[in-house]
């Protein structure tokens, strides 16, 4: 037994500073969404980014005998299939003649991606028969770059109007 009686009832007071501490919480999460968050960003709209706007495909010699011997690289959109693209390379130089591009034409579905055809080096459509050029000539394409390092640098953030391929100075 404790020599100290136990009252059942509460004080008013720490009743007052439970419910002043509620509400104090609930006013600093709301100032928090309604205007702390938002002021972070410029447009006020929280932007998401998943993955980089660049694609790096490798060292550029190894990649042109690749594409060499087997053909262009067909590298699939695993987000969602909507930027498949092929990566080429034309010509006996590994620091030049770099194309990418996307792997459909305009407005096919996925099941119409483009295939290699080796004999006559183009692609072509098999939902149409359609030929397309071995540099995707016509197709939304891709800035390509060769690094001082010498790998293959795709640049996926928009729809470029040419394809260039070029090497960096630094």
């Amino acid at each position: 037994m404790s020599p100290v009686k136990e009252t059942k009832t509460r004080a008013p007071r720490s009743v007052i500073l439970a419910v002043a501490g509620i509400v104090i919480g609930i006013g600093l999460v709301l100032l928090l969404f309604v205007v702390a968050i938002p002021s972070l960003t410029e447009s006020g709209t929280v932007e998401v980014k998943l993955g980089s706007e660049t694609y790096d495909a490798g060292r550029a010699a190894s990649r042109a005998s690749n594409i060499a011997s087997g053909g262009p690289l067909l590298f699939s959109d695993v987000s969602g299939g909507r930027r498949d693209i092929y990566l080429q390379h034309i010509g006996d130089d590994p620091g030049t003649g770099w194309f990418a591009f996307d792997a459909r034409r305009p407005g096919q579905s996925r099941s119409c991606t483009l295939q290699w055809q080796a004999e006559s080096r183009d692609f072509r459509d098999p939902c149409d028969g359609s030929i397309v050029a071995a540099d995707g000539a016509g197709l939304t394409d891709y800035p390509v770059t060769i690094t001082d390092d010498g790998n293959v640098i795709v640049d996926l953030r928009g729809d470029a109007v040419e394809t260039t391929t070029s090497t960096s100075d630094k």
